[in-house]
């Protein structure tokens, strides 16, 4: 509890700005005082703030003589935060760096169009760099990005002085800019840089050009990312080659920057390694198959909760309280580098067991968590499907590929299959029970069907459409080495698996004038959301329409 009789006045950060922040107990007088000079209240801090400017200083300063009690008021060392207007004069402020600690080394990068700053927390060079245009903050590698634009870096470099050891990486242009030296000059700001992320989006960091920005904007699930002042757009070669022809028109070098490499996920810890390592409670189990959940689902919540349960094997399973919940949940993003699914999928595990069990309150666990991209699925061509057909030449395989493009299964649809599913007559393909506990029917073409009894001749499975060896269903993992094997024979480049033959059988149909509501019936979408990300995909109609660039330059 603070001093009634006492006033704080401290420097300190607030919602990405310097402030003068006024701590005291409930005082009316002062209260009114501080809204008088425009000070808000902030409930985070619990204190009364004012933006740190000259003005508020010279205001403050001649306010604080007139109180008798004040402990904690900080000298004036820090530079008040530009205005807007003295950002208008001065794009970038030179902030003084005289006294400031030079106990820890400060590294500049320069790696091709990026600058890449590691040093000691500081305010007041945090507030130099965040007056620049892009700046960034790379929490994993606790190091800021600021973009190698116009005289970025050599302004860093002045600022930081004999603080810090500069080591300059150079990286090759690609793309079709010119070979003069010039062009890898850190001063250059006429260039488009594009960096392929791992989700199949493409980055885009390009100044202010009507062109350009058109180009983009015209790209479908175009995205602008305000926080890190960039653009993202889906990965295609046609979104590419758009932007790309925009740029040069417009007189922009391109710079391409290779895909980042995908974290990799570190794997539980071996049960052997834990101390009286215990089991998912059967209890859990029972209660999910009394639920009519899913073999898979269940599978994948014994798991999830058998490894939260043995991060904590020092409790008690249900004394383990929300602090230490949210605490394992940290540990999967932060130690194991886990994918958001997965992430999302323990959460449900550990909220099924107290809610559903033993019969908790429902409760929400917050965590920060990466908003997730929104990517466009990878589609064959007509003449990839062919080709991938053509290259398998078991029965068995070839029946299995050629039965999931032409009706657009799941691999679990597929691998469920029995004998009586097969409508002949209907020329239909009856599928219960796949997800969200949905029955439908889809498509049995007539070329899927004299295969199917070619297959059936040959192989005369029992049970299953499709079976091993040794009997009992097929194995995901078989199937999955089938399509592996096909795309080595064909030589296709693209990152596909037996899902892609799915996204290409809806793709094919829009293509070809089937309503949106068909699909969504065929391929058991629960929303047609769902089904709608095809349009984006499809390339149907392109050839037909003009870019406004090429009406703008008289190209049609």
């Amino acid at each position: 509890m603070r001093n009634s009789d006492l006033l704080e006045v401290l420097l300190e950060e607030h919602k990405n700005l310097q402030i003068i922040a006024f701590y005291f107990a409930v005082n009316s007088s002062m209260k009114q005082q501080l809204q008088a000079f425009g000070a808000k209240y902030s409930a985070t801090k619990r204190a009364w703030w004012l933006e740190d400017t000259t003005e508020h200083r010279s205001t403050i300063e001649k306010w604080i003589k007139t109180q008798q009690k004040i402990q904690n008021v900080l000298p004036w060392t820090k530079e008040p935060k530009p205005t807007n207007k003295d950002k208008e004069n001065n794009p970038i402020q030179t902030i003084s760096s005289e006294g400031l600690s030079q106990n820890k080394a400060i590294t500049l990068e320069l790696l091709g169009h990026q600058i890449l700053v590691k040093m000691p927390k500081n305010e007041s060079d945090i507030l130099f760099l965040r007056q620049f245009q892009y700046i960034r903050w790379n929490n994993e590698n606790r190091t800021w990005i600021v973009p190698n634009f116009g005289k970025n870096w050599t302004t860093i470099v002045a600022y930081f002085n004999s603080r810090a050891n500069a080591v300059v990486h150079q990286m090759a242009t690609i793309g079709e800019a010119s070979k003069d030296d010039s062009n890898t000059s850190p001063n250059r700001s006429n260039v488009v840089y594009f960096k392929a992320l791992r989700n199949q989006r493409l980055r885009i960091i390009c100044p202010k050009e009507q062109h350009i920005l058109q180009a983009i904007k015209s790209c479908s699930f175009a995205q602008w990312h305000a926080a890190n002042k960039y653009w993202t757009v889906p990965h295609t070669e046609s979104f590419f080659e758009r932007i790309k022809k925009a740029c040069e028109l417009a007189g922009f070098d391109l710079q391409v920057e290779t895909v980042e490499e995908q974290p990799k996920i570190q794997p539980k810890p071996k049960a052997s390694a834990i101390p009286n390592y215990r089991k998912c409670p059967t209890e859990l189990v029972e209660k999910l198959k009394e639920l009519r959940y899913s073999e898979n689902t269940i599978k994948q919540y014994e798991a999830s909760f058998e490894e939260f349960i043995n991060y904590h094997f020092t409790e008690e399973i249900d004394a383990i309280d929300e602090r230490q919940i949210i605490a394992f949940l940290r540990y999967l993003v932060n130690d194991r580098k886990v994918s958001q699914s997965y992430q999302n999928q323990s959460i449900n595990a550990i909220k099924f067991y107290y809610e559903r069990v033993k019969g908790g309150t429902r409760k929400t666990y917050f965590i920060e968590r990466p908003r997730r991209e929104k990517t466009l699925p990878e589609v064959f061509s007509v003449e990839e499907v062919a080709a991938l057909i053509a290259a398998i030449e078991n029965t068995k395989h070839k029946t299995i590929i050629m039965l999931i493009y032409s009706a657009g299964l799941r691999i679990s649809e597929l691998l469920n299959l029995r004998s009586e599913h097969i409508d002949s007559k209907r020329m239909q393909i009856r599928i219960e029970q796949s997800k969200g506990k949905r029955d439908r029917y889809t498509l049995l073409s007539v070329v899927m069907l004299e295969q199917l009894r070619s297959y059936f001749r040959q192989y005369k499975p029992k049970e299953y459409l499709f079976e091993g060896p040794a009997g009992g269903q097929y194995s995901a993992r078989s199937a999955q080495a089938i399509m592996r094997e096909a795309l080595k024979k064909t030589g296709i480049k693209k990152t596909a698996s037996l899902r892609t033959l799915r996204h290409s059988f809806a793709t094919h149909l829009l293509e070809e004038g089937t309503d949106l509501r068909y699909i969504q019936s065929l391929m058991g979408h629960g929303s047609s959301k769902t089904t709608e990300i095809y349009t984006h995909v499809t390339t149907k109609g392109f050839s037909q329409l003009i870019s406004p660039m090429d009406r703008l330059f008289g190209k049609k």
